[in-house]
């Protein structure tokens, strides 16, 4: 059995799309991109450093793999693109018939089915970074075992969110927490179940 964790970046209110720039995705007129960057540091890179660390695999959505497919392979001796390009990618898409991105697989159909057999199957956890769309699924279907969220200190007002309308209400629990420099505040969260509801 395997363990997909979701790494998500996320302002206060809740939005994570395009955290690392610009160019990244500017679709339905977001024009924050970048937002993330200011607030990095030491710490921040500490954080990274030990996700990367250790054996893991990648599990996207298309337009998150596309945009990582045109910049990590170009930056190998990058310690985060050493260990991008050397993790085996799986790609949730309907649309995408070739990838070119070195050991890349790609997950189509009944995609909810075949990332429950993909978390059943044997080898290292699986890592969602970015991949708004493919986070809706996977935690409408509860296949997320651990939230990491980046929380940080600004609010933005639009822009996708990690936890869109229509998700089912869960309860989470916090099994651990950090805070950097700059105020950014990175959680681990644990799946909790239903939420409980108590009369007064």
């Amino acid at each position: 059995m395997r363990n997909i964790i979701a790494i998500t970046q996320v302002s206060l209110d809740g939005v994570m799309q395009a955290p690392g720039g610009p160019e990244e995705d500017p679709s339905k007129g977001f024009a924050f991109g970048g937002w993330a960057m200011s607030y990095m540091d030491e710490s921040s890179g500490q954080v990274i450093g030990e996700i990367i660390g250790r054996e893991f695999d990648m599990l996207l959505g298309r337009r998150t793999y596309e945009i990582f497919a045109g910049y990590w392979p170009h930056h190998g001796d990058n310690p985060i693109g050493k260990a991008f390009n050397k993790a085996t990618k799986y790609v949730a898409t309907h649309s995408l018939g070739h990838l070119d991105w070195k050991n890349s697989r790609r997950i189509g159909g009944d995609v909810v089915e075949a990332l429950r057999r993909l978390k059943a199957s044997e080898g290292p956890e699986l890592h969602v970074w970015g991949s708004s769309e493919l986070l809706q699924t996977l935690i409408t279907a509860d296949l997320i075992d651990v939230h990491r969220l980046w929380v940080f200190p600004v609010v933005l007002g639009k822009g996708k969110r990690l936890f869109e309308s229509g998700v089912p209400p869960r309860a989470l629990t916090l099994v651990k927490t950090h805070s950097t420099s700059t105020g950014v505040l990175i959680n681990t969260y644990h799946p909790a179940g239903p939420v409980k509801i108590e009369a007064s």
